[in-house]
């Protein structure tokens, strides 16, 4: 049964998503979560990093919507199936999180690249940081790694994946990827294999987090149709409920 270690919310400060706005995180630390409890939780708008469970709670703005995919009947649309398919050569392996200077050199790379490109702020990850935000014992971690055995120099680690798995819900919480493969749109690749798995595994939904229609970082999460919207933010007393949305009709070649 989870205990609870914590519990906060920010006051308002800047938005990294939408300059023009204020927000705030509620947090809550825990342990012993079962993947029963947290699924409770994720159906209800939290996430999970660690031992550390968030959810928005902006006051004036309501833009960060919980965005989930119902994997019976997802559709890939034509980019995402190209994406899939450069990335079918890639050998797939799905297990527990894992901390090695192979995951660390990748993580760096890829975050330094965003550094760069986007500007980010540098995220000098060390193994105990990484463990603590990736690997942190839970039962519903798994990590799916992708690795190209046709790489030059031999079989190497390109792309990784972080999610949670429960019963009946898979959710995709973080991916990075070496930038020598961004043409190949790993991060497209990497949601249709996950929904893909979701529904071998029989689990009926697959949950992106926060669609953001004013970030264009976020927003390409609508683009995976047809997805299910969370309405609101619901307390633990109350039933979530989630609205279908229409997948976009493709034009004819």
């Amino acid at each position: 049964m989870a205990i609870i270690l914590g519990h906060t919310v920010e006051p308002p400060g800047p938005c990294s998503y939408l300059p023009d706005q204020r927000s705030s995180l509620e947090h809550v630390v825990m342990q012993d979560v079962s993947a029963e409890e947290y699924e409770q939780m994720l159906v209800r708008g939290w996430r999970r990093f660690g031992p550390q469970y968030f959810r928005p709670a902006c006051r004036a703005c309501t833009q960060c919507v919980s965005l989930r995919i119902p994997t019976a009947h997802f559709q890939p649309n034509r980019s995402q199936r190209r994406a899939r398919a450069a990335c079918a050569h890639l050998r797939i392996e799905v297990g527990p999180p894992r901390v090695d200077t192979e995951r660390l050199r990748l993580y760096h790379s890829w975050h330094a690249e965003r550094e760069q490109a986007r500007e980010w702020e540098a995220s000098p990850l060390g193994p105990r940081e990484y463990f603590i935000q990736f690997a942190f014992p839970h039962p519903a971690a798994r990590e799916v790694a992708y690795y190209d055995d046709t790489a030059e120099g031999g079989s190497r680690l390109v792309g990784l994946g972080i999610c949670d798995e429960t019963p009946n819900a898979w959710s995709a919480v973080y991916f990075f990827y070496d930038p020598a493969y961004a043409r190949h749109s790993p991060g497209s690749a990497n949601v249709v294999f996950q929904v893909e798995l979701a529904r071998a595994r029989g689990i009926p939904h697959v949950y992106l987090g926060y669609r953001v229609q004013g970030c264009a970082s976020l927003r390409y999460k609508g683009t995976f149709r047809p997805h299910e919207l969370l309405e609101g933010r619901p307390s633990p007393e109350e039933p979530p409920r989630w609205r279908a949305t229409e997948p976009p009709e493709e034009p004819q070649p």
